[in-house]
């Protein structure tokens, strides 16, 4: 049974056999978004250098998602996708103004306020709505979370990594803010994870007897070649400052659960733990990807498919582990279907995966016969169907005068993604006829969503200010 026809028949199933999820009452919903963090990084799956007790407990009694995709292998296209349940090349969120793969302080683009993000579907559904941690999806007014469907804000507007003293002196100190305002500048890095931890906690606990939406994109692991922790978690680790990141924003899901815990909520919210994008390459490098190759900023496995957990207690398979292919899209017309909420009335990519989410048994995905596309900036790079994932015969160089590229030719390979998950056999000789489906799924994306120097029909315009301000004098 395919999987669209699954989804009619759920409904109609657990009529019959009474399965919790029926229930309408609409959960919490927290979502953590960790910063370049790798698969091979947590414990549960399959690190030896990081303590993740906290991030463990919660795959135990939620399920593991091992073929969990963003959908760009870079900050703010993955944050866009995320929030509007598109690939970043339908928002125009793909390529900053100045041709950089994400945006950089006083930009010029940002996301456009006639998308509906997650935020905004939840709030029309009647959800206090809060973003606490790193936003990148535009620093200036109109663009800033308070504009986009959050009651309120408390973070960075962009990476912690773009502040003066690393780079151009016209770029402003790194700000803290709270709704629009901004209360510190620079911004205390060392203490970012704890002091958002903290609002993350006082919201909770704020909105108890309500509904509440939080999104928490944590600052960490970050780009910076050192990353940042506060002093009861420094030094403490077995894998230097980013091994001492991991373990504190172990720490924080910990104070998470436990708030919900102390206030009896934790049976009805549903928390999603997973990262933007893969870890990066440093020296000595620090975070781990493994089983999957690559590193992040890419099209590599490494750099997309990421750690995902989903713990909903009674509703979400406790222990389970689940290889359906599904994605960060995926999230929005998911928690539209959970809250009876109102799905954005432009054309979004993501597909309601219930039955994935309510059936550790399920690998059927809507994906599968849609195919799932691998852009890097403005480029189509790979597609994936099923197990199978095709890289295209591709250069990486764009007549954009603006754009920053190096010039890199890959050839086309195929590889079972599913159960050769390292991409050690090549086997596009083998299945040429996989091959052919493939390349015709990556042409239509090609014309719907476009590839370098051919537009999409599908594409919509992101947000412009012709003068951006900084948020810093």
């Amino acid at each position: 049974m395919n999987f669209r026809v699954r989804l009619l028949v759920l409904p109609l199933l657990l009529l019959v056999v009474g399965c919790p999820c029926l229930a309408r009452e609409r959960p919490n919903i927290i979502v953590v978004f960790v910063d370049n963090f790798g698969n091979g990084d947590l414990g549960c799956f399959g690190s030896q250098l990081h303590r993740t007790p906290n991030v463990d407990k919660l795959a135990a009694e939620g399920t593991k998602f091992t073929s969990f995709y963003v959908a760009s292998g870079v900050c703010t296209p993955s944050r866009a996708a995320l929030m509007t349940g598109c690939y970043p090349r339908r928002v125009n969120m793909h390529i900053s103004a100045t041709g950089g793969a994400v945006l950089q302080p006083v930009a010029q683009k940002g996301l456009h306020p006639s998308e509906t993000t997650m935020a905004e579907v939840l709030k029309g559904a009647g959800y206090a709505t809060m973003c606490i941690g790193k936003w990148h999806l535009g620093d200036q007014p109109e663009f800033l979370p308070t504009r986009q469907g959050f009651d309120d804000f408390f973070g960075i507007p962009y990476s912690d990594d773009m502040t003066k003293d690393k780079r151009p002196a016209e770029w402003p100190e790194l700000p803290l803010m709270r709704g629009e305002k901004v209360i510190e500048a620079p911004a205390d890095r060392d203490h970012l994870v704890q002091r958002c931890t903290q609002e993350a906690v006082r919201f909770i606990e704020a909105h108890q007897n309500a509904p509440f939406f939080l999104y928490l994109p944590h600052t960490m692991p970050g780009s910076t070649q050192h990353p940042f922790s506060s002093e009861a978690f420094r030094t403490k680790s077995a894998n230097g400052d980013y091994g001492d990141a991991v373990e504190e924003l172990d720490w924080s899901t910990g104070e998470i659960v436990s708030a919900l815990k102390r206030l009896k909520l934790e049976d009805n919210t549903l928390i999603v733990w997973t990262s933007d994008n893969g870890a990066v390459r440093r020296t000595p490098q620090q975070g781990s990807n493994a089983p999957y190759r690559g590193w992040g900023y890419d099209t590599s496995e490494g750099a997309m498919r990421m750690p995902c957990i989903m713990r909903w207690p009674g509703k979400v398979p406790a222990g389970a582990v689940n290889d359906a292919l599904c994605s960060t899209m995926d999230l929005l017309p998911t928690f539209a279907a959970l809250t009876d909420a109102k799905l954005p009335q432009q054309k979004i990519d993501g597909h309601d995966i219930r039955p994935i989410l309510f059936d550790a048994k399920s690998t059927a995905s809507p994906w599968d016969d849609d195919g799932f596309f691998y852009y890097r900036v403005e480029q189509l790079q790979a597609v994936r169907s099923g197990e199978w994932k095709l890289y295209l015969p591709v250069t990486t160089k764009s007549s954009n005068p603006n754009a920053k590229r190096k010039s890199i030719t890959a050839k086309l390979e195929l590889y079972d993604v599913r159960h050769d998950v390292s991409e050690q056999h090549e086997t596009s000789a083998q299945h040429p006829e996989v091959v052919q489906r493939l390349i015709m799924l990556a042409e239509k994306a090609r014309a719907d969503l476009g590839d370098v120097d051919r537009p999409g029909v599908g594409e919509r315009a992101a947000g412009r200010v012709e003068k951006p301000v900084p948020l810093v004098p």
